[in-house]
């Protein structure tokens, strides 16, 4: 379970939120809403450690992740707003090195496989500085795939996907949650997730 109380955070001399409190369990979504500047992405990162929280807590199966170390990342998996791949290296090349600096034993069939169910089968091998911005946010979306990890940490996951891509990615949640996963992600669209209702967090401005 992931467990988030008194969490609180400051940016500059604004304060975006204080005293969260939430619990995430198996087979849960949480929807983070919001207005822009609310601090949903700065939540996510606190969440995942890549930002530090001004108060509070963030807890995983009772211990602060904190002091989880690799035990921590391993479980988590978080994908930012942002694409995070290399424009040099191929879709393949992108997902293989992301494998290796997890510690994942992905390898080229499972890679093909990723690729392939985002639709990506015919770009595998072209630098992803020749894809458009829906096709480079699937081959971060990818390691949805290929990384396995409890809990999945999402930033605006469906940015920049045609329907088709909402779709797959609405799947492979839904299929996530139904193995006794995990999801936060914060979303401004309706999320669409076949037998599964969300609970929502909604943070004000």
């Amino acid at each position: 379970m992931l467990a988030v109380s008194g969490l609180a955070c400051v940016r500059g001399e604004r304060e975006l939120f204080a005293s969260l409190d939430f619990t995430v369990g198996a087979g849960e979504c949480l929807h983070v809403q919001g207005e822009n500047g609310s601090g949903k992405t700065s939540l996510l990162r606190i969440v995942c450690g890549l930002a530090h929280a001004a108060a509070g807590d963030v807890r995983w199966n009772g211990e602060r992740t904190r002091d989880l170390g690799d035990a921590w990342h391993r479980d988590m998996l978080y994908l930012g707003h942002h694409h995070a791949v290399k424009d040099d290296l191929t879709p393949r090349e992108n997902l293989l090195l992301a494998a290796r600096l997890d510690g994942d034993a992905a390898d080229e069939p499972a890679v093909l496989d990723a690729l392939t169910r985002l639709g990506l089968q015919h770009r595998v091998d072209l630098p992803v500085r020749h894809l458009s911005q829906g096709q480079r946010r699937r081959v971060a979306l990818a390691r949805l795939v290929t990384r396995p990890a409890r809990l999945w940490i999402l930033d605006e996951p469906f940015t920049a996907l045609d329907t088709s891509a909402i779709a797959t990615i609405g799947a492979l949640i839904v299929t996530h949650l139904a193995a006794g996963g995990l999801v936060l992600l914060t979303s401004h669209q309706p999320l669409d997730l076949p037998g599964i209702a969300p609970r929502q967090l909604r943070l004000d401005p």
